[in-house]
């Protein structure tokens, strides 16, 4: 194996990547998880007795997968 295939047997199978035909219901969970992975607003940090400085639940695509 030269290591770029998708299904390569050192890395554990082809889970990684997602078919382009999704169903309904799995293109909605990515839409929400889309929505929901963004940053605090600017003008939320500047309130008065704000004590969240950061969106501690933020995903990185590489780092952490949805388990879908």
């Amino acid at each position: 194996m030269n290591g770029w295939s998708m299904g390569d047997e050192q890395t554990g199978g082809g889970a990684a990547w997602m078919p382009s035909n999704k169903t309904f219901k799995v293109k909605r969970i990515l839409g929400k998880k889309q929505k929901q992975n963004r940053p605090v607003p600017y003008w939320f940090r500047l309130r008065t007795d704000n004590t969240i400085r950061y969106n501690s639940k933020r995903r990185h695509w590489r780092r952490t997968k949805l388990n879908l």
